[in-house]
């Protein structure tokens, strides 16, 4: 399989206007090009703060570091 630069995934913020999908950036896109839109709550921060707990909660919550705790 060949890896082309155009099949490299990008992020691009955009907000909706009248029903349409409007970038905040300047970017070519082909005709056709296929998106993957997610939608963002408005209070940004809390969604940053959910996301990023995932991440903590995998790493500080695990089975294995209970035996640092008994160390105490």
């Amino acid at each position: 399989m060949t890896i082309h630069k155009t099949d490299m995934l990008k992020t691009l913020w955009a907000t909706v206007r009248e029903v349409k999908i409007e970038l905040l950036e300047s970017e070519e896109l082909a005709e056709g090009t296929r998106v993957l839109v997610t939608l963002l709550p408005d209070d940004e921060t809390e969604f940053w703060l959910q996301t990023s707990q995932t991440s903590l909660s995998s790493v500080w919550d695990n089975a294995e570091d209970d035996v640092y705790a008994e160390l105490l």
